[in-house]
């Protein structure tokens, strides 16, 4: 293995095309890089952190069964004024199916990137138990609650560093390679036929209006007017902007971009046209970088 097959892996945010991370990692591996440490946030932090169990495959093989309506009943309402959803459940899955695990024991560094509610400060979840970081860091205003850790109230890491690559910037690997899911809008094909909407649950009818609600930014919509079309708007161009400047200031070896319209937050179904997007465009950007 020479020092150039290193690498470092940034992943960066953006709901369900974060599956598409999950292709990059397999081509990385099946074209003979070693990823020797991760870092992550939001479902870059669960997707690197369940690769730095060992458990990838696991993960991927229960994703690609996933339905519409099994995602909805992953989504536990949180009845209160904090967020939509608690997280509680869909983490209570993933430890069941994966296993907890102290992040020190790791066969890969990992670390998971959320923000300080309270002082707005990037905070680096680098010990303790794997999924209390992976919780803290997809903790998205508005969706999921926020997650209390050591005393701090924390939320989505992507608020402060959408494609965190700062972790990585002691690391000796070869190579420095990041994964935005904030890439620009292209055109795509539609999405496959789903399933219809369940009849007879009133409140699983209305997280299903929520989930198709939710527009990605950059394609073409109706005017937005409910409150969570503004503060998913807002917070798209928000962190557009803090993720031009974080860019800025740290380099990378190969930027796999993903486009911000490969699908909706919380189309988890379309796993596996996502797996073979993020496949096709790690080729793509270690192509055009020489390497």
């Amino acid at each position: 293995m020479t020092q150039l097959k290193t690498v470092s892996l940034v992943l960066g945010i953006g709901g369900a095309r974060g599956m598409a991370h999950i292709g990059v990692i397999q081509w990385l591996n099946e074209n003979g890089y070693d990823i020797r440490s991760i870092t992550g946030a939001s479902i870059g932090a669960l997707i690197g952190g369940i690769y730095a169990a060992g458990k990838l495959d696991t993960y991927t093989e229960w994703v690609l069964a996933l339905e519409r309506l099994h995602v909805v009943r992953l989504l536990d309402p949180a009845f209160g004024r904090k967020g939509l959803f608690k997280g509680d459940r869909i983490i209570g899955v993933l430890r069941e199916l994966i296993g907890d695990f102290d992040i020190e024991d790791l066969p890969v560094s990992f670390a998971a990137v959320a923000t300080d509610l309270e002082s707005g400060e990037e905070v680096w979840l680098h010990e303790g138990k794997l999924f209390d970081a992976i919780r803290a860091s997809i903790a998205t205003p508005f969706i999921f609650t926020p997650f209390g850790r050591n005393g701090r109230t924390l939320v989505d890491g992507g608020l402060v560093n959408p494609v965190p690559i700062g972790p990585t910037h002691n690391d000796t690997t070869g190579l420095t390679v990041a994964v935005n899911l904030r890439g620009a809008t292209e055109s795509r094909p539609p999405p496959p036929p789903r399933a219809p909407i369940p009849n007879g649950n009133c409140y699983r009818q209305r997280i299903h209006a929520f989930i198709d609600s939710l527009h990605q930014s950059g394609m073409p919509a109706a005017p937005a007017h409910g409150i969570l079309d503004i503060a998913s708007a807002s917070m798209e161009a928000m962190q557009d902007t803090i993720m031009r400047l974080r860019l800025a200031a740290y380099s990378t070896d190969v930027m796999i971009e993903i486009p911000r319209n490969a699908c909706g937050l919380f189309e988890y179904w379309r796993a596996e046209e996502l797996i073979a997007l993020g496949r096709e465009r790690a080729a793509r950007a270690f192509s055009a970088a020489g390497h």
